[in-house]
């Protein structure tokens, strides 16, 4: 998940395409850090956007149709934009050879209405990003952000400085041949791809790693360990790799694991074919990549970062629940002694006689073994009276351990509860699923139901938002009886809605045994019990070892059976079921021959 030189260079060739020709009609600086354009092209007449993102955490370009408005009071460096671009024309988009730099030619008229040409630099260097116009002699008029000698001791970046590309230690893999990159990789000890990425520019970590799966070669072994015949592998998928640049060759696509966007480049990445979880989404426009990309992984931010107080108060909960439930097991372990007590009081009933009159103890024989037993006294009382206090020792103790039987269980269903809100925090994908979390919160009493909204705002007759369970089908249709299709329930709430609402009777449900985790339903789809195939079932208790806290386990326990065999007793919390009579498996979580929809 890089901005690496191949993929500025597939934006560019786009970008070219799109907007060579094209006039600036506005520029607005809607962050800090980041500029939208809206052009209009020459050719068709038709506006677009484009975004420029100098971000430390996500610097980009890309075109896009929203639009992102500026503040009323347009920042210094926007307002020189305006004055030098503004009305210009995009002679060229290009990339200075491979580095991660985007130049924009604009051709315009200065004061005195004579033609000139300004250049806008996009930089897309991690924190280092940076935007810069430079004039025709290459000297920075302004930047979006100011770079000073005391910041850094390789180039300033302020107005009247020379513009100058940074200089990197590296070859160029648009130049070099087989011989120079075995020279510049093959000699270190570092593994195979890291060697790769810090010798050669444009390369990225992942595609690196990615260059070592097609040569079939383990990116951590050590690049001087390669044999003749490897290196050749190595280098013949390198140099395909630089073609398919060469010749505009771009297949960009977005790798997602478990829904969630995690890794994109502009060529094939044949390192996730066989990975669990993994589906391919591919793209014909990089700067349509890009930009979902961002939004979605900028969105999964966000719902992590909405999750955290959920996440604190759940832990919170968590911890005091189990600092009780400890507590309450000291106690009952005190309770114990109850039936020594009683034991005692029935011993002094018959051999009190014995007892000496102010004595501390006694010794007397417990009838009900056979052996010798000394029970204490309080030498103020007598025997008889010692007994009474004995049995009401017994009778306060044994009405705590009921009263903390009672308890216990009521607490080991709190953190049994809160533990599957946990997991259903981790799974949580969308503003409607941290809704459903809420709610349930709300329901069990650990937040006001007004918070339970989000801004309390909701009226009694709105319909309570409501998420989507995740959907699974399997790749294969086993000689035409599927494909079978699979549900997972990313909350109780959801749970309990897949279990009793969505799912047949004769559907079959799986979930792991004893431990927190997601409802999974198998849809028969009319096919009979006894033509569904096993490998259909081994699939469907997997994803439920996938989605439970037993997930984490080499192999995990899952019970199924028909889901008209499920229950859900009066007044249970959400999610919470129970069954009598089930089948049982041992497998290890995964995702394997099944593909995750979009509903």
């Amino acid at each position: 998940m890089a901005m690496d030189g191949i993929t500025v260079a597939a934006i560019a060739r786009e970008l070219d395409a799109v907007l060579a020709g094209a006039k600036i009609n506005k520029i607005t600086q809607s962050e800090n850090d980041e500029l939208c354009m809206t052009i209009r092209q020459t050719t068709d007449n038709r506006t677009v956007r484009l975004l420029l993102s100098a971000s430390a955490s996500l610097p980009l370009a890309c075109l896009t149709e929203t639009n992102r408005p500026g503040p009323a009071q347009a920042p210094a460096f926007c307002m020189l934009l305006r004055k030098h671009l503004q009305g210009g024309r995009i002679r060229h988009v290009t990339q200075p050879g491979i580095e991660r730099i985007l130049r924009i030619d604009v051709d315009g008229t200065d004061e005195m209405g004579d033609a000139c040409t300004h250049t806008l630099l996009l930089e897309l260097m991690g924190k280092y990003s940076n935007i810069i116009l430079i004039d025709g002699n290459d000297r920075i008029l302004d930047s979006i952000r100011r770079v000073s000698a005391s910041m850094s001791s390789v180039r300033e970046v302020l107005p009247g400085r020379p513009y100058f590309v940074p200089p990197q230690d590296k070859i160029s893999p648009l130049s070099a041949d087989a011989t120079s990159v075995r020279t510049a990789i093959r000699g270190q000890a570092l593994p195979l791809a890291k060697a790769v990425y810090t010798s050669v520019a444009g390369i990225s970590p992942l595609l690196a790693q990615e260059l070592c799966v097609r040569a079939d070669i383990d990116a951590d072994r050590p690049a001087i360990s390669l044999s003749d015949e490897e290196y050749d592998r190595f280098y013949t998928a390198f140099s395909g790799m630089i073609q398919d640049l060469q010749a505009d060759r771009f297949a960009p696509q977005i790798v997602l694991l478990d829904g969630v966007p995690a890794e994109y480049a502009p060529v094939p990445l044949t390192m996730y074919a066989h990975t669990p979880g993994a589906v391919i989404r591919p793209y014909t426009s990089v700067s349509a990549l890009v930009e979902d990309f961002y939004r979605e992984r900028a969105a999964a931010s966000r719902i992590r970062q909405r999750a955290a107080d959920l996440r604190h108060l759940v832990t919170t909960a968590l911890q005091r629940n189990r600092k009780t439930l400890d507590l309450q097991q000291k106690q009952l372990s005190d309770a114990d002694k109850m039936e020594r007590y009683r034991l005692f009081g029935e011993l002094l009933q018959a051999y009190g006689h014995q007892a000496a009159p102010a004595a501390r103890s006694v010794e007397v024989e417990n009838y009900h073994t056979g052996e010798p037993l000394t029970i204490p006294l309080d030498p103020q009382l007598s025997a008889q009276e010692n007994a009474v206090r004995y049995f009401e020792r017994y009778r306060k103790l044994k009405r705590t351990a009921e009263a903390l039987a009672e308890q216990t269980e009521r607490v080991r269903m709190d953190i049994a509860h809160l533990e599957s809100v946990e997991e259903a925090l981790a799974l949580a994908s969308s503003e409607a699923d941290l809704l459903e979390i809420r709610r349930e919160l709300a329901l069990a009493g650990y937040i006001k139901n007004s918070a339970a909204h989000g801004n309390g705002k909701r009226t009694v007759r709105e319909k309570p938002v409501e998420g989507a369970p995740l959907h699974y089908r399997t790749v294969d249709d086993f000689d035409g009886l599927g494909p079978f299709d699979l549900y997972v329930g990313k909350n109780n709430l959801q749970n309990d809605r897949l279990t009793f609402k969505l799912a047949n009777g004769g559907d079959w449900w799986f979930h792991a045994k004893k431990a927190p985790g997601s409802h999974v339903v198998l849809r028969t789809g009319g096919v009979s019990d006894d033509r569904i195939p096993d490998r259909v079932f081994e699939m469907a208790a997997a994803l439920a070892a996938h989605y439970s806290k037993a997930g984490e386990q080499t192999l995990t326990e899952i019970d199924y059976l028909h889901r008209r065999d499920v229950k859900k007793p009066a007044g249970a919390k959400p999610g919470y079921v129970v069954y009598y009579t089930n089948y049982s498996m041992s497998v290890r979580p995964g995702t394997d021959g099944l593909v995750l929809t979009d509903q």
